[in-house]
């Protein structure tokens, strides 16, 4: 009788270790999406919650008046809320004392809403000076057509005004005892004010030939005469400033070495009015770099490429010789296409403190 063969009991000994495969995959992938979703959490939580960051700047010859003048710097904003109704940024600015507030541009989200941004100034101090300049991101101020107002700024522009900042297209003084703060937008040092002038001149007389206007050259006949003005006033300010004057300087995009170089080759030294006088120039724009290694350091910046130097876009830093404080700020920018959120990269206000003390 033909013995009935053993089934072989090892058959199935090659699948052991495919299970095995199958299970630690599955292990890995749900640490990896733990990890994923706490570094979510932690990055979301990261994003409510502002930082306000102190920076005090020697200035020499800083008038007794001026000691501890401090400058809150607001920018990159991009028409979000941090935190429900801004209470990121309230909770930043509870309790801070400040002499004046500056922002430095990207402010308007991409859809024109200025409501976040006037959130954010309802919860600043009436009684202190408040001055914007916008950034590559917002809108023109300006209106060169025909609109609902004869203003010639546009209506979020005038939303702003009409909240008490002042948009800062020429200089402008505050006065604290017998001393005087000049805040002035960085592009005015190299605006030829006779030429520019001239320009709207030109504007005006040509539509001086017209015996009846439209609405949109009405709008622009106003804004002609509004720059004209303006730059009688810029070139009136200029002649008042004085050598023991202090002048804070305000731009969006932060000023390169290469630039300031040039900027200060061509102008005469004697100039009072002069990017060399500044006491500090506070920028934004490039957020921080948006994504940011844990260890510290950006990932990529589209003017410098991988792991740029901070100091090229973010905090403070002299530049051919000029205090320049550049903010990460507070939400993220469309400069980053393939970076859409701010990664481990917290927002800020930056506290200004000026100071004849040396740091």
């Amino acid at each position: 009788m033909r013995r009935r063969r053993r089934k072989n009991q090892y058959v199935f000994a090659g699948e052991v270790p495919r299970s095995r495969g199958k299970s630690f995959l599955l292990g890995l992938l749900a640490v990896l999406a733990a990890g994923l979703l706490a570094t979510l959490i932690t990055n979301f939580t990261l994003n409510n919650q502002v930082a306000l960051n102190k920076v005090s700047v020697t200035v020499q010859n800083l008038p007794e008046d001026l000691e501890n003048w401090s400058i809150l710097h607001i920018t990159d904003l991009h028409g979000k809320e941090i935190g429900a109704g801004q209470g990121g940024i309230r909770k930043a600015l509870s309790g801070v004392n400040y002499s004046s507030v500056v922002f430095t541009g990207d402010l308007i989200g991409p859809d024109g809403d200025v409501q976040p941004l006037l959130e954010v100034i309802a919860l600043l101090a009436t009684d202190k000076p408040k001055f914007l300049i916008p950034g590559d991101e917002d809108p023109s101020p300006y209106m060169s057509t025909a609109h609902d107002s004869l203003s010639v700024y546009a209506p979020w522009a005038q939303a702003v005004m009409d909240a008490g900042v002042t948009i800062l297209d020429e200089p402008v003084s505050v006065q604290r005892g017998k001393s005087t703060i000049w805040f002035t937008p960085e592009y005015l040092y190299s605006l030829d004010l006779g030429s520019l002038a001239a320009v709207y001149q030109r504007q005006l007389d040509d539509l001086s030939t017209f015996d009846i206007l439209t609405p949109d050259q009405s709008a622009q006949k106003r804004l002609a005469e509004h720059h004209l003005a303006r730059m009688e006033r810029i070139g009136l300010a200029m002649d008042a400033m004085k050598e023991k004057d202090i002048q804070v300087v305000l731009t969006h995009a932060p000023l390169t070495r290469s630039y300031v170089h040039t900027m200060l080759q061509w102008v005469d030294k004697k100039e009072i009015f002069s990017l060399r006088n500044a006491a500090v120039v506070l920028a934004g724009h490039y957020a921080g770099g948006q994504w940011r290694m844990p260890w510290g350091g950006a990932l990529y910046v589209p003017d410098y490429g991988w792991f740029p130097e901070d100091t090229l876009i973010t905090g403070f830093d002299y530049v051919n010789g000029i205090p320049q404080y550049i903010s990460s700020g507070l939400a993220a920018s469309a400069y980053y296409p393939w970076q859409p959120f701010r990664l481990f990269n917290q927002p800020e206000i930056a506290y200004v403190t000026l100071t004849a003390r040396m740091n």
